[in-house]
């Protein structure tokens, strides 16, 4: 049983919460995530690990309720207990596994979106010393999450809002380009946020030449590989989001497959067509588990 610490709405509907899981919090790192489930019949939800103390054993999860499990998830207040909380899974972020020395000669650029702005923040929290820009929108600035922690780990926050009611008025990819309009220099570009925005981030991003990675959590169920909604096209290769990511080269992911692919798994009758089309590997990363069967 892991303990909820803290239960807090961030915006009308987003929803954070501090969860007491010393073992995931001593072994993970940024870009991994975790499996939650709220009692034995609960369905498996797969989170992005927003932050961690590993001292005091904790782990931050940030999530928007978009079906039953995660509406029902909710309303859980600080006290209770998830039944399970199984992590930390998926591999880190690169950046990680690169040398120090050689990342601090790097100009980093994050780009978040919406709930994506919860991901982008354990890492720009590991850079702290490195000063990286941070591009965060949402629709309104009522919808903007985190704002007091992302300015006090970056080197530059700019915030964006839709409707302009807040920071830059207009998209993230209007901001990416003022900001290499003024001269900015970047070695990388790090995306997190709803499939549509990582699209055109690493449209931008690739006429600008780039390299960008970007985080294919949005699309992960099951969290394991068995389920296979997580199925992408990386260049000429198959991956699966949960077991071989969630990161990937942007600029090789088929976005528009998933997208539709996406769509398609939510129902029967298109799972059944994603099997006659994908054989041996519709499901997992065997294509071997039946797992519609």
């Amino acid at each position: 049983m892991y303990k909820i610490l803290k239960a807090e709405q961030l915006t009308a509907n987003i929803f954070l919460m501090d969860v007491e899981a010393p073992r995931v919090a001593r072994h993970c790192e940024p870009g991994q995530f975790v499996i939650v489930k709220m009692d034995e019949k609960g369905e498996r939800i797969p989170l992005t690990i927003c932050d961690y103390d590993r001292e005091a054993g904790t782990i931050t999860i940030v999530f928007q309720p978009v079906g039953a499990s995660t509406t029902k998830m909710k309303e859980l207040k600080a006290g209770v207990y998830f039944r399970d909380f199984t992590g930390p899974l998926g591999n880190a972020s690169e950046l990680v596994e690169e040398d120090i020395e050689e990342l601090k000669k790097k100009k980093i650029l994050f780009v978040g979106g919406g709930v994506g702005a919860a991901p982008v923040y354990p890492q720009v929290k590991w850079l702290h010393e490195h000063g990286v820009d941070v591009i965060i929108g949402s629709k309104t600035k009522d919808m903007l999450i985190l704002e007091k922690e992302m300015e006090a780990v970056s080197g530059n926050y700019y915030p964006c809002t839709d409707d302009g009611s807040y920071g830059h008025a207009g998209m993230v990819t209007t901001m990416v380009e003022e900001l290499v309009e003024k001269g900015n220099k970047y070695d990388v570009c790090i995306a997190i946020g709803p499939m549509i925005m990582m699209k055109f981030v690493c449209l931008l991003t690739k006429k600008l030449e780039i390299p960008t990675v970007v985080s294919m959590n949005p699309i992960m169920v099951d969290g394991t590989g068995m389920c296979g909604a997580c199925r992408l096209h990386v260049g000429d290769e198959i991956k699966f989001a949960c077991v071989d990511g969630p990161e990937f080269d942007g600029h090789l992911v088929n976005f528009d497959e998933a997208m539709k692919r996406q769509q398609m798994y939510k129902t029967q009758e298109g799972r059944a067509m994603l099997k006659l089309q994908e054989g041996d590997t519709h499901h997992g990363g065997c294509g071997q588990c039946g797992g519609d069967e």
